[in-house]
C-alpha cells in the first residue's frame, strides 16, 4: 500500500496531465486513475469519488452519477464530499435532470460553509434557469459573485435579495 501521501501525490500528477490525454485518449486517462484506485482498500470511498470525476471529467456523466452516490454512500468526508455534491449535481443537469439537482445543492447550501459554497451556488444557479426559476439564479449568482468585488458589495447583496423578494 502506497502512503497517503505518494498516493495524493500521484493522483494530482495524473489531474494535471488530464488535458494531454484529448478526446482520442480520454479511455487510457479513465485506465490511469483506475490503476490508481485499485491501489486503495475494496470499496474505498475515494475510489469511487476518483472513478467519477475521471468519467465526468472525459464526457460520461451518465457513468459518473453513479460513482458518486456509491461515493457518498460510501462515507466520504471534507472537501471531496463537497465536491462530489456539487460535480453530480452539474452532471444530473447535464443529463437533463435539472429538479434533482436543484434537490441536492439546495440542501448542500444548508452544509458548513467553505472555499466552494460559490460553486454550490453557480452550479445551482444553472440548474435552477434549467427549471424556469431564471430570477432566483441571477439572484444566486449576484449574490455569490458580490463578495469578491472590490466595490458595490452591500449594492449588489441587496440587489441579490431584490430579485428574489418581488
Amino acid at each position: 500500500m502506497p502512503t497517503h501521501d505518494d498516493w495524493e501525490r500521484r493522483l494530482a500528477a495524473a489531474w494535471a496531465a488530464l488535458d494531454e490525454y484529448g478526446e482520442p485518449r480520454a479511455a487510457e486517462f479513465r485506465e490511469l486513475v483506475d490503476g490508481l484506485v485499485a491501489e486503495l482498500p475494496a470499496g474505498s470511498a475515494i475510489g469511487a469519488f476518483e472513478r467519477a470525476c475521471a468519467f465526468d471529467s472525459t464526457g460520461h456523466s451518465d457513468r459518473a452519477v453513479p460513482l458518486y452516490r456509491e461515493a457518498i454512500e460510501a462515507g466520504l468526508t471534507g472537501i471531496r464530499r463537497r465536491r462530489a455534491a456539487i460535480q453530480m449535481a452539474s452532471s444530473l443537469r447535464n443529463l437533463g435532470r435539472a429538479t434533482e439537482s436543484v434537490e441536492l445543492l439546495t440542501a448542500e447550501l444548508e452544509q458548513p460553509s467553505d472555499e466552494l459554497d460559490d460553486a454550490v451556488k453557480c452550479v445551482l444557479a444553472l440548474a435552477l434557469t434549467d427549471i424556469g426559476r431564471e430570477r432566483e439564479a441571477v439572484s444566486l449568482a449576484v449574490g455569490a459573485l458580490a463578495r469578491h468585488l472590490p466595490r458595490y458589495q452591500r449594492s449588489m447583496a441587496n440587489y441579490a435579495r431584490h430579485l428574489v423578494e418581488t
